[in-house]
């Protein structure tokens, strides 16, 4: 547990808890305490979930083969939508860094073939989300 709270100062990992406690209970306001991410965090929260059926519909598109929603964890899910939508949205953000931070972040919450399997759907999906949105 002590793991969880040391890297909790990320603001992806805060941003990942939040998803998830609003998945789990939908009709929770969701607190965004003082932090110097606070601005980040509440963004990349309120975004992704606003833009959900958005970044499904761009996944089942970019990733129908690869992966099945429905049979996914809910943690990996979570994780893979935040990052999707700093793909999509997020266009100041090296995509590097996006992978490379949500990878640190699933450290956290997932297994290493998990995160091995992240690695391979964010590599993926991040090209064809980034070379469209270069070409407009």
């Amino acid at each position: 547990m002590t793991q969880v709270n040391k890297g909790s100062k990320s603001p992806r990992v805060r941003v990942i808890q939040k998803l998830y406690v609003s998945l789990m209970n939908p009709d929770e306001i969701i607190e965004y305490p003082k932090s110097q991410y606070k601005k980040f965090i509440k963004d990349l929260v309120t975004g992704t979930l606003e833009r959900k059926e958005l970044i499904e519909e761009t996944i089942k598109r970019d990733l129908g083969e690869d992966i099945s929603l429905k049979k996914t964890d809910k943690l990996l899910k979570i994780i893979l939508f935040a990052a999707v939508y700093e793909f999509m949205f997020k266009h100041s953000s090296p995509t590097n860094v996006i992978i490379s931070e949500y990878l640190k972040t699933a450290e956290f919450f997932l297994e290493k073939a998990q995160i091995k399997y992240l690695n391979a759907i964010l590599d993926k999906i991040s090209k064809k989300l980034r070379n469209i949105n270069k070409t407009v």
